[in-house]
């Protein structure tokens, strides 16, 4: 899906000679974590709100300059590759560049989200699964398999936890019909971490330990 459409032009970038009253003053009117920085039109980093208030007002920007933080992407970087962006360096505007490094605007955090809610993952109805094996006995070949052998659509899956040499594998799978394959996972001795409230295997034991109970009781 193309992003240009997304490109936000609302806020200019500040000039390296403005001062830094006048970047405590963006700060106030805007909900931003950053803001970026150019000299002569080029773009030359962001500065965060936080270390915006470390400086004097009377300042220049340029006096600051070991503050800025160099991050952006590209006007064909992939919405995916965005979204890692904006969580590596922990901000909610994302400076766009072209290939001649020529300031386009920029990305709101928000915008990008919304074309992550938007995919099938999280718009097609269907069950999560949380799944768990050892880091060296596992393959996304084999998840796939097991669910498509239960006659199961697998709409997306993503490595959730890394710990050790235990992985945790979340997956979501297009039918309501989940307890064949998280029997099917078991038997392939993988560990459900979080199953679908139709998790048979779970019931019958609870029942069992209940009936258990009730037996010693008598």
């Amino acid at each position: 899906m193309p992003l240009s459409q997304y490109i936000l032009n609302d806020i200019k970038p500040l000039n390296i000679n403005d001062k830094v009253s006048d970047l405590k003053m963006m700060f106030n009117e805007l909900t931003y974590s950053h803001v970026p920085i150019e000299n002569g039109g080029v773009y030359m980093g962001c500065i965060s709100e936080n270390d915006a208030y470390c400086f004097e007002g009377d300042r220049t920007i340029a006096d600051c300059n070991y503050a800025f933080e160099g991050f952006y992407v590209r006007s064909h970087t992939t919405w995916l590759d965005v979204l890692e962006a904006f969580a590596q360096n922990s901000c909610n505007i994302m400076p766009v560049l072209n290939e001649k490094n020529t300031y386009l605007g920029y990305y709101e955090l928000n915008d990008i989200i919304g074309l992550f809610n938007e995919t099938p993952f999280f718009a097609e109805p269907g069950g999560i699964l949380i799944i768990e094996k050892g880091i060296q006995d596992y393959s996304f070949s084999e998840i796939s398999q097991i669910v498509e052998s239960n006659e199961a659509k697998l709409l997306g899956a993503f490595i959730s936890k890394m710990e050790s040499d235990v992985i945790q594998i979340t997956i979501k799978i297009g039918n309501s019909g989940l307890n064949d394959v998280i029997q099917t996972f078991r038997r392939y001795s993988y560990n459900i971490v979080s199953g679908h409230e139709e998790d048979s295997y779970i019931e019958s034991l609870k029942e069992r330990s209940e009936y258990l109970r009730k037996y010693l009781d008598i």
